[in-house]
């Protein structure tokens, strides 16, 4: 559950500012040049999640994965808590939108997290 309030989060916003700027957020476009504080946190535990879970979906340990994603959940939470996503400076949001897109690409790694009930994207 609490893994899917946080996918829930990241992907909800990511939808609604794709629609409103009519373009699409990619975890690849990310440029932690631009992070600080609770953002770049953020950045360093998703690439360190997914170097992790790569290997483990390949030998088939999917217990193992989604103990990892749920170790995302305080840097997720503290990320929402602390950073303005929405912010005036176009390349700073843009990145940040990026950085959710890469929570829900992550995420989905190990599960289908929109097809679970309450889902999306």
């Amino acid at each position: 559950a609490n893994l899917l309030t946080a996918y829930r989060r990241a992907a909800n916003i990511v939808r609604i500012e794709e629609r409103k700027d009519g373009e699409k957020f990619e975890p690849a476009t990310y440029d932690p040049k631009l992070a600080e504080g609770k953002e770049a946190d953020l950045w360093r535990v998703l690439e360190q999640a997914g170097d992790k879970i790569d290997p483990l979906i390949k030998d088939e340990k999917f217990a193992d994965a989604m103990t990892t994603l749920a170790q995302m959940r305080a840097p997720v939470d503290d990320f929402f808590d602390n950073v303005t996503v929405n912010v005036d400076e176009a390349d700073i949001r843009r990145n940040r939108l990026c950085l959710l897109a890469d929570i829900t690409s992550t995420m989905n790694k190990v599960a289908d997290f929109s097809q679970i009930e309450g889902g999306e994207r």
